[in-house]
């Protein structure tokens, strides 16, 4: 360990030269420094100064040059602590050209992460030594001290049309080629699937409602729907509820046996065969189920990575939202907290490229009014639910109201946002024996 730390970090000054050189003889090569490199992406101290100097003059909109570097090096007295003018002079003489800039800058900004890394590890292994800290606590800025770094890797900039417009042409083309299929992963409702044309890679879904609507039936029907009639594969996580509770809702749902009797021990021999049948079907549905309480989205993209590369991956369900931790663990902050959650499963279904679909409760302002048909306002402790999502669905149900004027089961899916597509709403009819839905349009032949 002391010899590691002895060590000079990772760091190539060759390089840093080279940047700030680009830099100082070319307008361009600022803008595409800045892509790449920060201040503290320079290892020498020199260099983040010149590199703070250029970026300063640039900010400003004026030329940058030897000269008006050196000006306002000068001014800033920091002119003598670089090297002088002379430095800056052997800065422009050790590049002939600005067109290596990028592959400079990513020299750079590898060793900076390399160096992050080791000063992160490096705080790892003291919190691990220290005594005063609870071990959740280290566990937590563990982890968020290396989702940081993950984060502070360079994303794509602009991209032209020219090189997008074929790939999209590809894509209508195969729409049109399908026409009646869904284009997105099919939730197996009929009529929802024509209103959203399925789930979209990279979407954020939403299903809210308050409790007892249903919420987390209605996901295990869709994952019942995606995982063994379209055989693609389903990754569960599920805050909630244990695994051998959702398998039970699972097979019950396919068996079309009661929830209820099965739990209680209560069914029939004229029962067995469906549920043996189901577990048949079941056992060969690749669906996946995460049950680990208080699971954060690190944790949760870092297993779904792992599986989308060891079993494949076309759908994550959340179960559910307001039940993940956040950073501050605080109340008062609880706000901030699911705004952070949301936006990081936003960012976790375009990293995966796999539609999420994320349960959420409903505020108790819904039982307030005299109408229960929630709206996008209902969604609880944050409106960056609703910001962050491409699609936010909301499961309403007379009956639970109005059992006596209300037809039985009938459910409405009400489309409060899509970001892509049409608002409104769709029937489907709940099977409350079974904890199961189904379409209420008959299936096309």
């Amino acid at each position: 360990m002391v010899d590691l730390i002895d060590k000079i970090p990772p760091q190539n000054l060759e390089a840093e030269r080279s940047v700030l050189g680009a830099m100082l003889i070319e307008k361009e090569a600022i803008a595409k420094a800045i892509d790449f490199l920060r201040e503290e992406s320079f290892y020498s101290e020199v260099h983040q100064t010149i590199f703070r100097a250029i970026i300063d003059i640039y900010d400003k909109n004026k030329a940058v040059d030897f000269v008006t570097a050196a000006e306002e090096l000068r001014k800033a007295k920091l002119l003598k602590e670089v090297g002088g003018a002379t430095y800056l002079s052997n800065l422009i003489d050790s590049v002939a050209t600005a067109a290596n800039i990028e592959y400079y800058a990513k020299i750079v900004q590898e060793k900076a992460v390399l160096r992050n890394l080791i000063r992160v590890a490096t705080q790892i292994v003291t919190d691990g030594y220290t005594d005063t800290k609870d071990v959740s606590e280290i566990l937590d800025q563990a982890e968020q001290a290396i989702f940081g770094i993950t984060q502070s890797k360079v994303q794509p900039g602009f991209i032209p049309v020219s090189e997008m417009v074929h790939g999209s042409i590809e894509t209508i083309e195969s729409l049109y080629k399908k026409k009646e299929k869904v284009p997105g992963v099919p939730s197996g409702f009929i009529d929802l699937d024509r209103k959203t044309g399925g789930f979209y890679a990279s979407n954020l879904i939403v299903v809210a409602g308050r409790p007892s609507m249903g919420k987390t039936s209605f996901c295990l029907s869709i994952a019942r729907n995606v995982g063994v009639n379209e055989s693609l594969p389903v990754a569960i996580f599920s805050l909630e509820m244990s695994r051998e509770e959702l398998v039970l809702r699972l097979l019950c749902s396919m068996a079309r046996v009661s929830v209820h009797k099965v739990r209680t021990g209560f069914i029939d021999k004229k029962d067995w065969t469906p549920l043996t049948n189901a577990a048949s079907v079941l056992s060969n549905a690749p669906i996946f189920i995460d049950d680990s309480p208080a699971i954060s989205v690190l944790e949760m993209k870092a297993r779904s990575r792992r599986l989308q590369s060891e079993r494949g991956l076309s759908l994550i369900i959340v179960d559910y939202l307001q039940l993940m931790p956040g950073r501050t663990g605080r109340s008062e902050y609880r706000q901030q907290d699911i705004s952070e959650i949301t936006r990081s499963l936003k960012s976790m279904a375009k990293e995966l490229k796999v539609p999420v679909i994320a349960i959420s409760q409903l505020s108790r302002e819904t039982e307030k009014r005299t109408s229960k048909r929630p709206q996008l306002s209902d969604l609880r402790e944050s409106g960056a639910i609703e910001q962050d999502a491409d699609l936010v669905t909301f499961i309403y149900r007379e009956d639970y109201y109005d059992a006596k004027n209300a037809l039985p089961g009938v459910t409405e899916i009400i489309i409060g946002k899509q970001r892509n597509g049409p608002t409104g709403s769709v029937k489907l009819k709940f099977l409350n024996e079974y904890t199961s839905f189904e379409n209420l349009t008959k299936q096309p032949e």
